[in-house]
């Protein structure tokens, strides 16, 4: 019988990079994804003939420009478009904000709502650069074991103790309130214009189950910020093709490297014999053995779910059992014949897209709207304002949507995955058509442009992408479930409790969005324990 040297369970882009990597060291991969194309959330999918539908994950920033090199994944088709533009606020009282990479340019157009904003926005900006650099090295790291006495896990907590101690006393406390504290602490500090704080937030309460008085929500805000595109930091882009053809190109370096690739291929079990994991099962009762097993699921899925409870410690099961899905997020996919055109800025839409359709269409007038709709899900129900995040692809992107069509991507919050009263077969609808009136307000005729749409509530994201709750992070990305903490106390090492199986996925340090970030370190660790024929017993 034929065996792997590593069997990859999912083929997301996390799981497609640990491939790559491995392969390229000369491993040999067999990636297992269950779906019938690779990249998990991470796709393009033709819902609609012509339109290329980026069904999940939207956007990109956060992919680590390592990856990018290393793989030369520009060569196997990858390209992003920078949207500049960022953001677009409309308000209820007919005014505007317009937010890009230009700082000068923000400054003129916050001005408008606050000149004390407009003043303090550089210094904002700066500070949270200079964080930045202190901490983004850690997102490619391996978390030390804060609960270790061995002398290399002490010496590596030293390591980044003396990153925040560089810092100094003004930006180290800040740094310290962004990993553990709440969003609107730290923007109603900064800024008192509501309009700008409210723009800013949404990024901390995008696909989390809080509001932006949770503590942890700064961290999220900030989690955001830190990626680039071409270099430019906090810039975001899409996809040309759709985010699909991200993970094509990842599976088409790992493939160059001499990587296998089934797709249709559920695996049902991990195949554990002495404590150790020999390889996988799928649906049909087919056994591929391998000398190593790497998991592109969450925790709870592959340890509970495709290994079993029997196999593990009572302690490690329970805590699997305890990890925090809660999410709050449905994704409507929009074809579109027209822009919209927006009440705020009357000359746009319907042909040439303008500024306010490249970036993030908000409809999120301020702090308190945002308090509400979380107020809403607390309750049980889907929020009656809903918070949007609107963006329009195919106004920077000509290839996702037929010539003079249009293709929308909508983020809603707050859904919760169990409702107080009836389920997600009846309200799916009802709560789509919510989100159309909110951005019908600000665009008048909206509506009546939809061709079609696709409503994908919480259960709905766990039934077609894996992801336990619906939550789109692998996990809820608060302080208790960060970095080493990450997956589970004691095992943040994408090592697992079980002999040669590793977890690669967000479920992993650092986290949620499409980074590659998880799986570039899960390789890293695991060419690590070849060359010290390591074996955790």
């Amino acid at each position: 019988m034929r065996s792997w040297d590593v069997i990859v369970v999912g083929g997301g882009h996390n799981g497609l990079v640990l491939a790559a990597y491995l392969a390229r060291a000369g491993e040999r991969v067999l990636v297992l994804e269950a779906r019938d194309r690779v990249g998990g959330a991470c796709t393009t999918e033709e819902t609609w003939p012509g339109f290329k539908v980026s069904t999940a994950a939207y956007v990109v920033s956060l992919f680590r420009p390592e990856i990018v090199r290393d793989l030369e994944l520009a060569r196997h088709g990858y390209r992003v478009l920078r949207r500049d533009p960022s953001s677009f606020t409309p308000l209820p009282d007919g005014r505007s904000l317009l937010l890009g990479p230009d700082l000068a340019g923000n400054q003129r157009e916050v001005a408008r709502f606050s000149a004390r904003d407009a003043a303090r926005l550089p210094a904002y900006e700066a500070q949270l650069e200079r964080i930045a650099r202190a901490i983004e090295p850690a997102l490619l790291e391996t978390p030390p074991d804060p609960f270790s006495r061995r002398p290399r896990e002490l010496l590596r907590l030293a390591r980044m103790g003396a990153r925040l101690l560089r810092l100094g006393r003004e930006d180290g406390p800040a740094a310290m309130e962004i990993l553990a504290g709440a969003a609107r602490d730290v923007l109603d500090r900064w800024f008192e214009s509501d309009a700008l704080k409210a723009t800013l937030a949404t990024d901390a309460i995008i696909g989390a189950w809080a509001s932006p008085s949770t503590p942890g929500t700064a961290y999220v805000l900030f989690h955001h910020v830190m990626g680039e595109v071409d270099g430019a930091r906090g810039v975001w882009g899409y996809v040309r093709g759709g985010m699909g053809a991200l993970s094509e190109a990842i599976a088409a370096a790992a493939r160059a490297s001499g990587a296998e690739i089934r797709t249709g291929a559920r695996v049902e079990r991990i195949l554990v014999r002495e404590g150790a994991a020999r390889g996988v099962a799928l649906g049909d009762g087919t056994e591929l053995l391998a000398r190593r097993v790497a998991s592109n699921a969450d925790a709870t899925r592959t340890l509970l779910g495709l290994v079993g409870e029997a196999h593990l410690p009572p302690a490690v099961a329970e805590r699997a059992r305890r990890i925090d899905y809660a999410s709050g997020s449905v994704k409507i996919n929009v074809a579109l014949s027209a822009l919209p055109r927006f009440s705020a800025r009357p000359g746009g839409g319907g042909g040439e897209p303008g500024p306010e359709h490249r970036g993030t269409i908000h409809v999120a007038p301020s702090m308190d709207y945002l308090e509400r709709a979380f107020d809403d899900a607390r309750a049980g129900l889907p929020s009656r304002a809903p918070v949007l995040e609107c963006t329009l692809p195919s106004a920077v992107d000509d290839t996702v949507a037929p010539a003079g069509k249009h293709l929308m991507s909508m983020f809603v919050q707050y859904a919760p995955y169990r409702l107080a009263s009836g389920g997600w077969e009846e309200e799916r609808e009802r709560f789509a058509d919510r989100c159309f009136a909110a951005l019908e307000e600000y665009a008048p005729g909206f509506t009546a442009s939809v061709l079609a749409r696709e409503v994908l509530a919480p259960p709905d994201l766990e039934r077609r992408f894996g992801l336990t709750g619906g939550n789109i992070f692998q996990g809820a990305m608060t302080l208790p479930q960060l970095f080493s903490m990450r997956p589970l106390p004691g095992f943040a090492d994408y090592r697992t409790p079980i002999a040669n199986l590793y977890l690669c996925g967000a479920a992993t340090h650092p986290g949620g969005g499409i980074m590659g970030a998880c799986g570039y370190n899960a390789a890293r660790e695991m060419l690590r324990d070849r060359r010290r024929g390591w074996r955790r017993s």
